[in-house]
């Protein structure tokens, strides 16, 4: 079911609060149980995250950050995976880009590709985005990496054009280069704003990042896909 919801953001050293409405989208691919891939399945499996500050952990201790705690949940789960973090503060998609050989040296199993809040906060063109989020994960597909991409809901004053634009883009890019999607890495947060919680619930005070409770929520919304994600890679090993 869907439902709409606001995020409160603050950008720039003027500190603008955008509000945001977006709508949920239920996710249009299959996910994986952990009994899908048995421990044995996932030995030696390593992930690496390519994203903004969200993923880095920005104001979080070391283990609060998403990575961290993202790598704990699958380990409860039974998953012996190595999460990496390259997660850079005030990336966009372009710095993403940018980065991707040097990021791609490690020869990771797969990748989550988390960009594109900053181009959002900026008011970048959303063809820029695409065409740079296009850029990565045809030369993951064209490596045989399997990738889990990872949208960002835009802010609802930038007018519905461009909204319509970035709701398109990840669902797009996704079925275009055989990725799993997780349209909206912020929804769970959204929600539970919506229901009656206050921000600093599950956001650090510049009402951006989110705070080690909103980290766990993510963690939740996003592991199940990140399960599907290492299904992909065991069943292309043939383990």
């Amino acid at each position: 079911m869907s439902r709409r919801y606001g995020v409160l953001w603050a950008w720039g050293k003027h500190s603008v609060a955008l509000v945001a409405t977006v709508l949920t989208l239920t996710l249009g691919v299959s996910v994986a149980s952990a009994q899908d891939v048995p421990q044995e399945l996932a030995q030696g499996i390593t992930v690496t995250a390519l994203g903004d500050s969200l993923t880095q952990g920005y104001g979080l201790a070391p283990e609060a950050g998403l990575v961290p705690q993202l790598q704990a949940w699958l380990t409860a789960r039974g998953h012996m995976v190595n999460l990496v973090n390259a997660g850079v503060s005030g990336d966009t998609t372009a710095g993403g880009l940018s980065r991707l050989d040097w990021t791609l040296a490690e020869r990771p199993d797969a990748m989550i590709v988390a960009l594109g809040g900053n181009d959002l906060l900026r008011g970048l063109d959303p063809g820029l985005s695409r065409d740079n989020l296009a850029a990565i994960l045809a030369r993951l597909q064209a490596e045989g990496i399997p990738a889990l991409l990872i949208g960002m809901p835009a802010p609802r004053n930038y007018g519905p054009e461009y909204q319509a634009e970035i709701a398109a883009l990840y669902p797009e890019l996704a079925e275009a280069h055989d990725a799993l999607l997780v349209e909206d890495m912020l929804a769970p947060l959204a929600e539970q704003i919506a229901d009656g919680d206050r921000p600093d619930a599950v956001f650090q005070g510049d009402n951006i990042h989110p705070n080690p409770a909103g980290v766990a929520l993510i963690v939740a919304h996003i592991g199940p896909q990140v399960e599907a994600l290492i299904a992909r890679v065991a069943a292309q090993q043939g383990m």
